[in-house]
């Protein structure tokens, strides 16, 4: 299923764990296009445009105030490139009463636009998906995971005594649905029921057939990119 929706399903981005990104140095008010594929193997699609202004939404594990070993995303004095867009220099963040980090404050590079020739000149390793504050849509999005945590759920275990049953239901996934309120590039406002996309490294989702309607988007997914169940270790029965 992978490989088939791989090959049809559209590239859109939607950011699901959201925190704000101020450009201080992106004229207020202003925007302007960002152009990315629909799809990325079939360029007989086109683009799509992607508006682009002074507030964005990026994914919330994209900044680290004090950065790990090898994160390459935003922290303070760090260059990251946005997604068909600018270069971006890290300078800081805001904390709200609580101390979470509620906003990162970053300067773009003028001459860094993704597709014209000063963009060659910058090298980054961190690459980062956003969508435009001003233009983005919200949506529910159901994020589906296995039922269970385990591939035989109630089976014996190594350790249980030979006459000890097993509940399947202990094996159950307490995370086997989340349900969270995203952000959305502003081209999926108009999804239609039943049509299914990439949401760029996130996985395959599809436009909820009962739920979701214009301005109250709902979209379930089906797939995530790669298979996680064959990263977890064997499970003995």
């Amino acid at each position: 299923m992978r490989e088939v929706l791989n090959e049809s399903a559209e590239r859109r981005i939607a950011v699901l764990d959201p925190l704000k990104l101020i450009i201080d140095n992106y004229p207020a008010g202003q925007s302007e296009d960002c152009f990315a594929p629909k799809h990325p193997l079939k360029p007989e699609l086109g683009r799509r445009a992607m508006p682009f202004g002074r507030e964005l939404w990026i994914e919330r594990e994209d900044f680290m105030e004090q950065p790990s070993k090898g994160y390459h995303r935003l922290y303070p004095g760090n260059l990251a490139r946005l997604r068909y867009g600018y270069v971006l220099r890290c300078i800081g963040c805001d904390r709200d009463e609580n101390g979470a980090v509620s906003a990162v404050h970053c300067e773009y590079l003028p001459d860094s636009k993704s597709g014209t020739p000063g963009a060659d000149h910058y090298k980054v390793k961190g690459n980062l998906h956003w969508v435009a504050v001003a233009e983005a849509c919200p949506a529910e999005v159901r994020l589906y995971d296995r039922l269970f945590t385990v591939p035989s759920p109630g089976a014996r275990r190594e350790g249980d005594p030979e006459d000890f049953e097993r509940d399947f239901r202990d094996d159950l996934n307490p995370n086997s649905i989340r349900v969270i309120r995203a952000w959305l590039e502003p081209a999926l406002q108009y999804a239609r029921p039943e049509e299914s996309f990439q949401f760029e490294r996130h996985g395959y989702f599809v436009v909820d057939r009962v739920d979701s309607r214009e301005g109250a988007l709902v979209f379930n997914r089906t797939l995530t990119l790669k298979d996680s169940w064959s990263s977890k270790p064997a499970q003995r029965s």
